[in-house]
């Protein structure tokens, strides 16, 4: 069984970019073997995050990220049982924050910026799949 979970959070402490940088080369060394694909978008000190795969998995892989002393405030947008994997190409792809388009942005949200604590999880999702669409995500499987 295929699950996906769409999770907000805010680092705890400001996060150099190494670790970043480290956290995608952890996702892209372990996720595959896990069978775990996704989307990690950083900015404004707000993580948001996709992860799909067997539901034993991305449990795993979840309360792990709660248990991270790196996040706080940490939200559930949503989690439910999918058919077919949206991001099959991304052991972890990551969303160029510098090239999102505002008016993108402005699309789901009443500012242009990326706040996934004051829009919905299904709106937060619709932003991932447009950002999808328009090329803004970088680092597809395996790179």
């Amino acid at each position: 069984m295929l699950v996906r979970c769409l999770y907000a959070s805010r680092v705890a402490a400001p996060l150099p970019s190494p670790v970043l940088d480290q956290i995608l080369v952890q996702s892209h060394r372990n996720n595959p073997r896990r069978g775990i694909t996704g989307l990690l978008c950083f900015t404004n000190n707000v993580f948001v995050q996709v992860l799909e795969g067997g539901r034993d998995e991305v449990c795993d892989l979840y309360n792990a990220i709660v248990r991270d002393e790196r996040h706080t405030q940490i939200r559930l947008l949503a989690y439910e049982e999918i058919a077919e994997r949206r991001f099959g190409n991304w052991t972890m792809g990551q969303v160029d924050a510098k090239a999102m388009n505002p008016s993108l942005l402005l699309k789901y949200s009443k500012t242009a910026t990326l706040d996934p604590f004051a829009i919905t999880g299904q709106a937060t999702m619709a932003l991932l799949m447009d950002l999808v669409a328009t090329g803004t995500i970088t680092g597809r499987a395996g790179v």
